[in-house]
């Protein structure tokens, strides 16, 4: 346990900043990490980080052990899609994160993958083996994974030419007026929420969305959405830009939806794998969770 004592020159400063400066041994998003986990109290009490002190306060810091340096195996559930010598294709489930990071550092989707294949490529680092594109948390679907450094190499050269095809199934809220649509504003970090990403700057990474209308529901909307870049959050982005969010998806102005994920869903995936030079087109089902919600709101004729 560490123990410090807030002066009354440290009046005014974010608690994060002021832990920084007088453990400087730790990074910042470290010690952000042990203030959310409630290892940092102030006064006994657990603060958040934008804590403002006030001078004379007791600060109590317990650490935490050290992330692992590399990832490790571990015994998770792993629907395997496809596999040949060169890649892996895997359904990831919504809430299943893919590689350690940002406080999390077990039940990832690279600990199963290693306890089920042992070794990946090592072109990503020893945080990411095999990981070549990426889903968010709380999107499920089709991801492919490098078992060989060769591999990984050919696959990233696919994804840089724009040679893969990735399609998603999508629910938003309210009725596109076009049946088909294309969007192609570029995407930036948001300056204002760091969590978050923007295309309504004129600068950023180009960036293109292409959807077409499956079902209409009275409020929603089921689309088919083709990507032809990989950007973070894009999908969600330029969805949420045309004021029609992912159902689920508060970060981006979704209403809450009690379904407990996003409804974006990574549907099929077309490539040539580094193995056989064959063209290769994966598919994952539309998750029970997804295709009940749809069927509720078919029988309420919302």
């Amino acid at each position: 346990m560490i123990q410090l004592e807030a002066a009354a020159s440290d009046a005014g400063q974010r608690l994060d900043a002021y832990l920084h400066a007088r453990l400087p041994e730790y990074s910042r998003s470290r010690l952000q990490e042990w203030i959310g986990e409630g290892r940092v109290r102030v006064d006994g009490a657990r603060q958040k980080r934008s804590y403002q002190l006030r001078g004379a306060e007791q600060i109590q810091v317990e650490p935490a052990e050290p992330p692992p340096l590399r990832a490790v195996a571990e015994n998770l559930p792993l629907d395997v899609l496809y596999e040949d010598d060169a890649v892996i294709a895997v359904n990831k489930p919504a809430g299943m994160v893919v590689h350690a990071g940002a406080g999390v550092h077990a039940g990832t989707l690279v600990n199963a993958l290693l306890h089920r294949f042992h070794r990946l490529s090592e072109v990503g680092g020893e945080l990411r083996p095999g990981i070549v594109h990426r889903l968010d948390r709380f999107t499920s679907g089709v991801i492919l994974v490098a078992r060989t450094d060769t591999a990984h190499r050919d696959l990233a050269a696919q994804f840089s030419a724009r040679k893969v095809e990735k399609i998603y199934v999508a629910l938003v809220h309210g009725n596109l007026k076009k049946e088909r649509g294309r969007i192609d504003s570029p995407i930036t970090r948001d300056p204002a929420h760091r969590s978050r990403m923007t295309s309504r700057l004129a600068h950023g990474r180009t960036a293109l969305t292409e959807y077409t209308v499956l079902r209409r529901f009275k409020k929603f909307t089921l689309l088919n959405v083709r990507i032809g870049t990989g950007r973070t959050h894009q999908i969600r982005v330029h969805l949420a830009s045309l004021r029609h969010p992912v159902v689920g998806d508060i970060l981006y102005g979704a209403p809450a939806s009690g379904l407990g994920r996003s409804f974006l869903h990574a549907r099929s995936v077309t490539f040539t794998s580094p193995a056989t030079r064959q063209s290769v087109t994966i598919t994952a089902p539309l998750p029970r969770e997804l295709q009940e919600y749809l069927d509720t709101l078919a029988v309420q004729g919302s």
